[in-house]
């Protein structure tokens, strides 16, 4: 029996030293790619800058549309709010040129970079205006950009239920862009690996991308993603060491490419770190965070901000090993008086090392803290959009209240007007019944109680509105009213500015007046700021808000 387990070893034994000589080999291209990451960056911004130079010479919006597009894929996983900017000012050239086509777009670029900066709300709100019937030639890309925001929205999820929806929707819009890629295109076949993926075909998966992944050019950003798939389908396989190679493809992909929005390395630094290899787990985490703030993807630096002090502790503790095992060596040394000399050499050589690794450790600290500080800051403006919503559905409450009783009163008295016409035609009055058309006197009622209505609704909702608004004015052209008025016209029409009803045009309406005369009144009270006019509709906004 032992001479057949030692035969099996014999025969085997070149195949495992040929895997770990592999492996080792891509972990040290790993390394090198990493420390030239100044000449890929360099690579990087050269080729923005060509592209910025030939926004000087373009002469069309077209022209200008193809560069802005251009420069929106380049910054598209290498910074955020620069990507984001090129989506706008694509969509603002599209919409210059009318060109359905061009404007969807570069709202699904805009939606899609919204996603990756945390901003869900506005990236559905643009998606949601998206007409994707009137140019069906990028409802793949629709679908797709709207799966990848629910799946991003899954991570962030309060409750499992919400989770579960998201992650539902996920699901429904990659199966709906499945079909509307062209077959055997690069999009079609990637949503077909994750469908198969998703059916626990994993067998199918590796076959249909590890064919596909040798015919993906070097330059190709698609080329990372792909090996990533490949690398969770053997992760389901629990095939460990082709997950890890195929984890370290991709990370070499991202980091050639100077993609700063990734997912394989910092995969790859917690598997080594399970594997106790700390120090590259460090080194890649440590990357990983820098590459996340610096291209501001909000949902990646939140993942990284839970791994990192697991991976960060377990460095201290093995800095910790290291100086146990620093002194128990110089007392080792001091007994043995004749290596006192190559002690103190080799003990000169480890705290220098110690004293990098504590720069590094203060360093990673001081990240931490920036980061810690920006999620502070994103929390602290969800609560004020929550607050916000508050207010809204509290004025929505109040005013869908008093609409359906101002409603029931009105049809009561148009019922009660009717009578009363009824009556004097019944009568014969014909010229009675004609002075009663033709008199504005019910209307002028009706309105008088309608704006009277309005204002005590509003003075309900915001009780010291009038006040903090002349607070707002010089103390010689605060607004005072007249006895037995609640409001007056400069007052209603920065009431309904606050309601969140800006336009004049509908303000005009609103109040019965001229676009003019509104305009002129805005103005007016404008000019009467205390602080600069600029701002003074925005600080009329916050009147009475939780969000001052």
């Amino acid at each position: 029996m032992l001479k057949f387990w030692t035969t099996i070893l014999v025969a085997f034994s070149p195949l495992f030293l040929f895997s770990q000589v592999e492996m080792d080999s891509l972990l040290n291209e790993l390394d090198n790619t990493l420390d030239k990451s100044e000449l890929y960056h360099s690579r990087k911004e050269g080729e923005i800058n060509k592209l910025r130079s030939l926004l000087k010479l373009t002469s069309t919006q077209v022209q200008k549309y193809e560069i802005y597009e251009k420069l929106y894929g380049e910054y598209k996983f290498y910074q955020s709010d620069s990507a984001l900017s090129y989506a706008k000012k694509s969509m603002k050239i599209a919409t210059q040129l009318n060109d359905l086509a061009k404007i969807n777009t570069s709202k699904l670029n805009l939606s899609s970079t919204m996603g990756t900066l945390g901003m869900y709300k506005e990236a559905t709100d643009v998606l949601n205006k998206i007409n994707i019937n009137a140019t069906p030639e990028i409802k793949g890309a629709y679908f797709g950009v709207c799966s990848t925001l629910y799946l991003s929205m899954a991570d962030f999820a309060a409750t499992s239920q919400e989770k579960d929806n998201y992650l539902r929707l996920t699901q429904q819009y990659r199966d709906s862009s499945y079909y509307f890629y062209p077959k055997n295109s690069e999009p079609f076949i990637i949503h077909h690996s994750n469908k198969l993926f998703q059916n626990k075909k994993y067998d199918e998966t590796i076959a249909l991308l590890s064919d596909y992944f040798s015919k993906i050019n070097q330059n190709n950003p698609d080329k990372a993603v792909v090996a990533y798939i490949i690398s969770q389908a053997y992760l389901r396989k629990n095939d460990y060491e082709l997950e890890k190679k195929w984890l370290i493809l991709s990370a070499i992909s991202d980091l050639q490419l100077e993609k700063k929005e990734y997912i394989s390395l910092r995969s790859l630094a917690y598997m080594l770190y399970e594997e106790g290899d700390i120090d590259r787990a460090y080194k890649y985490t440590k990357r990983t965070l820098e590459d996340a703030l610096f291209c501001n993807a909000r949902l990646r630096t939140f993942e990284i901000s839970k791994m990192m002090p697991i991976i960060n502790d377990a460095y201290q503790k093995q800095n910790d090993t290291n100086r146990k095992q620093l002194v128990v060596f110089l007392v080792c040394v001091s007994i043995l008086s004749l290596f006192l000399m190559a002690v103190l050499f080799l003990l000169f050589r480890q705290m220098k090392k110690l004293s990098k690794a504590k720069k590094e450790i203060s360093s990673t600290n001081a990240q931490l803290i920036t980061l810690n500080n920006e999620l502070n800051l994103f929390n602290e403006k969800l609560n004020e959009t929550n607050n916000t919503l508050k207010e809204a559905n509290l004025v929505k409450e109040i005013y869908i209240g008093r609409y359906m009783d101002q409603c029931s009163v009105y049809i009561s008295k148009l019922d009660e007007y009717r009578r009363k016409l009824n009556v004097i035609v019944t009568s014969g009055k014909t010229a009675e019944l004609v002075k009663l058309i033709k008199s504005k006197e019910f209307i002028e009622e009706e309105l008088k109680d309608f704006y009277h209505n309005f204002d005590k609704t509003f003075l309900l909702l915001f009780p010291d509105f009038i006040e903090e608004f002349n607070s707002l004015l010089t103390d010689a052209d605060d607004i005072k009213l007249k006895q037995g008025e609640l409001m007056n016209t400069e007052l209603r029409i920065f009431a309904l500015i606050r309601l969140g009803i800006s336009d004049s045009v509908k303000i005009a309406e609103f109040l019965r007046y001229s676009l003019s005369t509104i305009y002129n009144y805005r103005t007016k009270l404008r000019n009467k700021a205390v602080g600069p006019r600029d701002e003074f509709e925005a600080n009329v906004m916050r009147i009475g808000s939780t969000n001052k």
